[in-house]
């Protein structure tokens, strides 16, 4: 049986080994399990609510505008392959065999959680190249 101390030591060399795909999954999946988004703790955790302004919470933060957006590789030009891997390479910290891996398996979220400016100019750079891609 480890230690506490061990314990922590290998769940950091555990996380430290993961190449940052897997990292960045690795921190939505534990904030999904500790009911915490990006904006702060989830409308479930624990605090005082009145049953009145449990209800009347949600219309309004349905009614917010997006500010947050992903960019998807739907498909592109097989001529442009290469082209579209250097793009993908340039606004992710990706390495090349990252990059290759993901542009092949299309189609995938090539950027998570970017405001809509910087995502209309990773979207207008990427169907220069003969890509389509979406925001969601």
């Amino acid at each position: 049986m480890e230690t506490r101390t061990q314990k922590l030591e290998r769940i950091a060399s555990e996380l430290l080994d993961l190449n940052k795909i897997e990292r960045h999954d690795y921190v939505i999946l534990l904030r999904y399990k500790m009911g915490i988004n990006r904006y702060g703790p989830a409308v479930s955790a624990p605090g005082p609510q009145s049953p009145s302004s449990a209800g009347g919470g949600a219309a309004p933060a349905a009614a917010k505008e997006k500010t947050a957006f992903d960019v998807k590789l739907e498909k592109f030009d097989p001529a442009s392959k290469l082209k579209v891997i250097k793009e993908i390479r340039a606004f992710t910290d990706l390495g090349l065999k990252e990059a290759k891996d993901l542009v092949e398996k299309t189609p995938s979220v090539v950027k998570k959680g970017v405001t809509k400016e910087e995502a209309e100019k990773i979207v207008a750079k990427l169907k220069e190249l003969g890509a389509t891609v979406v925001l969601e």
